[in-house]
């Protein structure tokens, strides 16, 4: 591969993972907004957490399949089906690392705020991880 190629398809990924940030910010005002709504509110700090990143879950398959990773997405039918059930997984997975990084944090006394903001960090890394490299990584 030439030197130049090289730098315009690395550069193109950075250009991904710029947009795939910014469909994360748009995700996480979604997802914080609603767990501070429900904590404030009196709801347990671990289903507050759960139900805020579900939907955050909602808004970032909306953000990013269409701003994202737009010429990775699958066909319509079977193809697409199973692109949107990966992404599901992916989702899973982050929701499992943040309410287990929030529940950890609420056991050994971290303010769920905090624990959560934790969460956000390591959840975002994996998320990327499984949808640059799994669930988007060609059209259907």
């Amino acid at each position: 591969m030439t030197a130049p190629l090289k730098h315009g398809l690395h550069r193109l990924k950075d250009v991904v993972l710029v947009r795939y940030l910014i469909a994360s910010v748009g995700a996480l005002a979604v997802d914080i907004g609603s767990f501070l709504a429900l904590l404030s509110s009196g709801v347990p700090a671990v289903a507050a957490s759960a139900i805020g990143y579900s939907l955050g879950i909602l808004a970032h398959w909306l953000l990013s399949s269409r701003t994202v990773f737009t010429g990775r997405v699958a066909e319509r039918g079977v193809e697409r089906t199973k692109q949107k059930a990966m992404f599901v997984g992916s989702a899973l997975a982050g929701l499992a690392l943040t309410t287990a990084i929030v529940g950890v944090g609420e056991w050994v006394g971290i303010d769920p705020r905090l624990a959560k903001l934790v969460a956000v960090g390591a959840s975002f890394s994996l998320t990327w991880l499984l949808r640059s490299k799994v669930v988007f990584r060609h059209a259907g």
